[in-house]
């Protein structure tokens, strides 16, 4: 029985993209030996997306939709998409042809080769830019510098993962989300497809300025502590500055009686003081901002771990799930001991 890759295709006013991609993988999906099912997620798209979407599906059985009440954005199109897939691995993929979809076999062959995930890397983005370029470049230095989770340096959404990644992607519940953020934090054996991005054939991207900074600031407080304990950090510094120094003018004025001639006045003595007191405040918001934090990551809800393989052999009166085929199926292993 052949394979089936499920591809998802988040879309948002890519009428004239759609049938371009669904062509595009049709051409590649006939020289390999897989099945194929698409996941078009209409994220509140204003053209005619949905019309086209559902023309396709009735002409062709592997199109699958979803359509969206109003527009939330990728990542939960993306999310969407992964709920319903069924295949035995899942590619997501753009719907505007920027990501080669002529590199799909690439990808596949790694997978088959036992990486649980393949990446696809952008070397170069035809159209990007220098706002952009400047932009991405300092994302990627700052968050892997104070982030729990490091994200590979132009690392795009055009990726595989197999199913096991997908039950347990399925298994988050966080709304504020970055879906590539959240497949890095799973871990997984990893490998790469490096590409360049071409240009867009149709339409304008989706994801203007202001979302790019607003996804970059979700990811910086989804995956990194850092600005939580910024205050504390900052506290601490005053502390440590403003401390000795007070203790210097104290000795120096009051019990020595200004041997060294500095004559500090009642403001620079009550600047110190305050600069003193404004650390302590910052170091009480930075103990506070841990027990926020230690708040956060329950909120997440997120697995405390995530088992790739096992020898279920070695394990008794255990119940596992698998999914080697499309559909999960439950294994229950007798006692050994017995």
């Amino acid at each position: 029985m052949q394979k089936l890759i499920s591809v998802i295709v988040p879309t948002h006013n890519e009428g004239k993209n759609i049938f371009l991609i669904w062509n595009a993988l049709i051409k590649v999906f006939e020289n390999l030996a897989y099945e194929l099912e698409v996941v078009f997620v209409n994220d509140g798209s204003t053209d005619n997306s949905q019309n086209v979407i559902e023309n396709l599906a009735l002409s062709d059985e592997r199109v699958k939709f979803i359509e969206f009440s109003r527009n939330f954005g990728k990542e939960m199109a993306t999310t969407a998409g992964l709920n319903s897939a069924r295949g035995n691995a899942a590619i997501l993929i753009d719907a505007d042809l920027q990501h080669p979809v002529e590199l799909i076999p690439e990808f596949i062959v790694k997978w088959e080769a036992g990486a649980d995930t393949v990446i696809g890397v952008r070397k170069k983005n035809k159209g990007e830019g220098l706002v952009k370029k400047i932009g991405s470049y300092f994302f990627y230095k700052i968050m892997n510098h104070i982030g729990e989770t490091k994200i590979i340096p132009r690392a795009t959404d055009f990726r595989l993962i197999n199913r096991k990644m997908i039950n347990e992607f399925n298994n988050f519940s966080e709304h504020n989300r970055i879906t590539r953020g959240i497949l890095d934090w799973m871990g997984f054996k990893k490998d790469f497809v490096y590409f360049d991005a071409k240009e867009r054939i149709n339409g304008k991207a989706s994801y203007s300025t202001y979302k790019l900074l607003k996804l970059s600031t979700s990811t910086f407080i989804s995956h990194s502590l850092f600005p939580l304990k910024l205050a504390g950090k900052l506290g601490s510094i005053i502390i440590l500055l403003s401390g000795p120094l007070g203790l210097f003018i104290f000795v120096e004025r009051f019990i020595l009686n200004d041997p060294f001639g500095f004559a500090f006045s009642g403001t620079a003595i009550l600047a110190v003081i305050i600069l003193f007191l404004v650390g302590i405040i910052l170091v009480c918001l930075g103990l506070i901002a841990l027990y926020i934090g230690n708040i956060q990551n329950e909120v997440y809800n997120r697995p405390m771990y995530i088992v790739r393989n096992r020898n279920k052999k070695s394990f008794s009166n255990e119940v596992f799930v698998d999914a080697v085929d499309n559909s999960a199926c439950v294994v229950s292993l007798k006692n050994n001991n017995k």
